[in-house]
């Protein structure tokens, strides 16, 4: 079995979908006293920090392990990008308990993180995982066009 194979134009485009509608949607609905223009490019490169950063460090790395062993279909692809986004969701809920302020007496990382979760924006990080991924999955598919068979 052949491992899934590399697509550049997957890791350059796929990460980028999800922040671009992320960052229009906050500068459409933020618009105030500020800059529209520089809302969108903040949230845009806070988002591909964190995009392109799980992409390439998580993404991508537990795909080539599974494709080793499994032959990766688009639904399994779609279904790791999902798992992956909620882990995500759960390592910066973390990150957030870590390095909160004096002013939150919360002390359990559990009851932080339920209330945390709570918010609207937690299904964001398993959806942007399934939308990424899936477009990977899709823009690699293209790019090999049809399958040849190995002699």
């Amino acid at each position: 079995m052949k491992a899934m194979r590399f697509s550049w134009t997957g890791l350059i485009l796929a990460p980028l979908l999800v922040p671009v509608i992320f960052s229009a949607t906050f500068s459409i609905l933020a618009e105030g006293d500020g800059d529209p223009l520089l809302a969108f490019l903040t949230m845009l490169v806070l988002g591909c920090i964190v995009s392109y950063g799980s992409t390439i460090l998580l993404f991508l790395p537990c795909l080539f392990l599974l494709s080793l062993d499994y032959q990766m279909t688009g639904f399994k692809v779609c279904l790791l990008g999902l798992v992956l986004g909620a882990v995500e969701f759960v390592s910066l809920a973390l990150i957030a308990w870590g390095s909160r302020g004096p002013d939150l007496p919360i002390k359990n990382f559990f009851v932080f993180f339920l209330l945390w979760a709570a918010g609207p924006v937690t299904a964001l990080f398993p959806l942007a995982g399934l939308i990424t991924a899936g477009l990977y999955w899709w823009l690699g598919k293209r790019r090999t066009g049809r399958s040849v068979p190995v002699e």
